[in-house]
């Protein structure tokens, strides 16, 4: 089997020597046309870039001219206007001389062809016949137009060409401004250096003689050459380029130079194949090395692997995946959305996370629940991510998927731990509030015995009255109201219960804490200042939680304020709102807290009491935190601290976690 497989596979590379000896058939010719082929590209490049700068130089003469033309205009409607006195028309004409080397000259003619200004002694009988023959066009048609190109009176070496703009004033003629181009001028202007060194320039009229001539590097020599006409108003001008560059040569001995490098590039192509096919082979092996080591590396993994394609179907699964749900591969594979192992969380969260386009956005971890083959719901935290191919083209979703029942049994535990620690804080607490509770339940009861021993009294001297009696009655009832809701007050603080959170009025709140804060303040003669902010909005709370953080650091404010006189001692709350969290504040007078406590504050079993367990601190941060708020400390500017942490108010978010919690 091996020996046929081995035979096999050296007929298959045998089979790709064909190919590279077909292409050398085929180039040979290619590359004897190519030559000519070359020479031709070359020659048509040369001619299609030439006359693309003839074009651009067609285009700069136009935009000279047309600014010339603007120029000019300007200058006759000062003058139609009559805004510029003679000196300051003198200084236009001068300045338009001095700036534009292609005007020869500037006149200025009256309705009745009189010179009023020249730049240089001129008259209307040296204009030449074709320039008067414009002039007389331009007043009968009210539009400008330049003259044919003529030699000038006495040297026929300079050649003009005039420009008339007539004057008009309400449809009545008051003459014109001629200026004369001096084309070779305007050839020395426009046409760029390096285009004169390659190419000769010239204009030419009608009868194909030449007006101007620029040739900086000798005459053309007629193999690359083009013409564009100018296209002016009363004038038949032409452009024309004649290179100076020859046809593109071809060596003698290229033929020859070509087929040697053919027949190098034919034994290095070869060698190539031979040494690309050894590579192909080692790849191939290495190939399959990397995939049987991925396949036992993920066969191996505690995390499970699934791969969805575009549309919505299993295509990938590793046994830790098949683990988790209690499938086999077999039966995941080719599974479509809503897949067999979804709970009815799972569907809704992907519902969620995947908009209208049905393209799913990259998720960093979400928690959802799988339902076992065998009904056991399993909790999983899973990790989304785009899976995309060699071209960066994407193909599927790629799925990491954890199974967290064990960290979820111990969330839960910690949980209960929580509220156990939480308990014995309150009891902590209340076995302070023992003695003062006595002292406010003396009081109610107190009065209730001084009322019934004056009803026994007015019964045996037989004084009893009505209003006397009703009177009385309605004291002791009030005052055992006092003491029920002193007792009240203690027993939801320290009755054990499951921490949760609802919407309530956050008045409410401090309503039902502020006895309790008045009570611990009297046991330490201190001074208790409240600063309550009205209206507050509703939060969303456990009342009992957020008691014990508030009396906690109540207490701790107070013990803070023992070394001072009790005249000195004052804690201050308050409470505001600011943004979208309440703020609440409870602020001591009393000795501060060093900075090397102050890094340990939060820490479990740390306390500066000899008696403290050092967790009456980390579990109100734990309570605020719990409610999406933050506990923290500051210095008192006025000596003491001031702990602060606030609370969210209502909005559709705060009700969302509500509900999920």
């Amino acid at each position: 089997m091996e020996n046929f497989e081995y035979i096999n596979r050296r007929s298959f590379y045998k089979q790709h020597w064909v190919l590279p000896i077909l292409l050398a058939i085929v180039l040979l010719p290619v590359l004897i046309l190519l030559p000519w082929q070359t020479q031709k590209i070359e020659f048509q490049d040369r001619q299609e870039q030439l006359i693309a700068d003839t074009l651009w130089v067609e285009q700069g003469i136009r935009s000279q001219l047309t600014r010339d033309e603007d120029y000019i205009r300007f200058l006759g409607e000062d003058i139609i206007a009559n805004r510029l006195q003679p000196e300051q028309l003198k200084s236009r004409f001068s300045t338009l001389i001095q700036h534009h080397p292609e005007f020869q000259k500037l006149v200025w003619l009256d309705a009745s062809d009189r010179v009023v200004y020249t730049t240089r002694p001129f008259s209307f009988r040296d204009f030449s016949v074709n320039s008067q023959q414009s002039g007389a066009q331009v007043r009968l048609s009210n539009l400008p137009q330049y003259s044919q190109p003529a030699a000038t009176a006495g040297d026929d070496s300079v050649v003009l060409m005039d420009y008339h703009a007539p004057l008009f004033r309400d449809q009545t003629y008051l003459g014109s401004i001629v200026a004369s181009y001096q084309l070779s001028f305007l050839l020395e202007k426009v046409v760029p250096w390096w285009f004169a060194k390659d190419n000769e320039i010239s204009i030419v009229d009608i009868d194909d003689r030449v007006v101007a001539r620029r040739a900086d590097s000798g005459a053309g020599h007629s193999v690359f050459v083009h013409s564009k006409g100018l296209d002016l108003p009363g004038v038949n001008l032409t452009l024309k380029t004649n290179s100076i560059k020859d046809s593109p040569r071809l060596m003698s001995n290229i033929l020859a130079i070509l087929v040697v490098i053919l027949g190098m590039g034919l034994s290095w192509s070869l060698w190539a194949l031979w040494r690309d096919i050894l590579r192909r082979q080692a790849a191939e092996t290495a190939l399959r090395t990397q995939v049987a080591f991925r396949r036992a590396m993920e066969n191996a993994l505690v995390t499970g692997l699934r791969v969805r394609s575009m549309d919505g179907r299993l295509v990938y699964v590793n046994p830790a995946f098949c683990d988790i749900v209690g499938y086999t591969e077999s039966q995941l594979l080719g599974q479509k959305i809503p897949f067999s192992f979804w709970t009815l969380e799972a569907y809704e969260g992907f519902s969620v996370r995947t908009p209208v386009s049905g393209v799913m956005a990259p998720i960093n971890g979400f928690e959802t629940v799988y339902q076992h083959s065998s009904g056991r719901r399993v909790p999983v935290l899973v990790y989304e991510s785009a899976l995309m191919d060699e071209n960066g083209i994407q193909t599927g979703w790629m799925g990491s998927i954890l199974d967290i029942s064990e960290r979820k049994r111990t969330e839960q535990v910690l949980r209960q731990n929580e509220e156990k620690l939480q308990r014995s804080a309150r009891l902590s607490t209340m076995g302070e509030l023992a003695s003062v509770m006595a002292h406010e339940l003396n009081q109610p009861l107190t009065a209730i015995s001084t009322y019934a021993s004056g009803v026994i009294n007015m019964i045996k001297t037989g004084m009893l009255q009505t209003e006397s009696l009703e009177s009385a009655v309605a004291q002791m009832q009030k005052q055992a109201l006092r003491a029920a809701q002193i007792i009240r007050s203690v027993h939801d603080f320290v009755v054990k219960r499951e921490p949760t959170r609802n919407q309530m009025q956050c008045m409410d709140l401090f309503k039902s804490v502020l006895p309790l804060m008045e009570m611990q303040a009297k046991s330490y003669m201190v001074h208790l200042k409240i600063a309550i902010e009205n209206p507050l909005p509703d939060v969303c709370v456990d009342p009992i939680a957020l008691e014990q953080v508030i009396l906690n650091l109540t207490r701790n404010a107070l013990q803070a304020m023992q070394e001072l006189t009790a005249q000195k001692r004052e804690i201050q709350l308050h409470v505001y709102q600011q943004g979208d969290m309440v703020h609440v504040e409870i602020i001591d007078n009393g000795t501060g807290i060093p900075q090397e406590v102050a890094d340990r504050l939060f820490s479990p079993f740390f306390s500066t009491k000899a008696e403290g367990m050092g967790m009456g601190l980390n579990i109100c941060r734990t309570i605020i935190e719990f409610h999406g708020g933050q506990l923290t400390h500051r210095p008192n500017p006025a000596g003491g601290t001031i702990f602060s942490f606030t609370i969210p108010v209502v909005n559709e978010k705060v009700q969302h976690d509500v509900l999920a919690s």
